[in-house]
């Protein structure tokens, strides 16, 4: 798995490389998503960033239950960001991956504001 994150584009590029299996989860509870930001959220922490992830309405969004993203924790050093699909209703992201792409949305700066 190959993760590109590129704050100044707002996108977060995650390529599926031959050797990595699919992920599969089905469309309950949004398990093949949580398992794609589980992966994402390790490599993005193998890359150095101190993110976790997390059900978006927990952190107040108004948004589905099941929806979840990536992000700094507050007070982490360095850039603060957030990550998620905003196709969430439309398309799952398990789905994009395995056929080899996916872009996540990226908003960075969300603790200065």
């Amino acid at each position: 798995m190959i993760v590109n994150l590129d704050l100044e584009n707002h996108c977060c590029t995650v390529i599926r490389e031959n050797k990595d299996p699919k992920i599969y989860g089905g469309n309950f509870m949004a398990r093949g998503e949580s398992n794609l930001l589980h992966k994402v959220k390790k490599e993005l922490q193998h890359q150095g960033y101190d993110v976790i992830k997390k059900r978006m309405w927990k952190d107040g969004h108004l948004v589905d239950e099941r929806q979840q993203y990536i992000r700094t924790r507050k007070g982490a050093k360095g850039k603060s960001f957030q990550i998620w699909n905003g196709s969430f209703q439309i398309w799952s992201a398990d789905e994009k991956y395995n056929e080899g792409r996916v872009s996540l949305l990226v908003e960075s700066d969300i603790w200065e504001k």
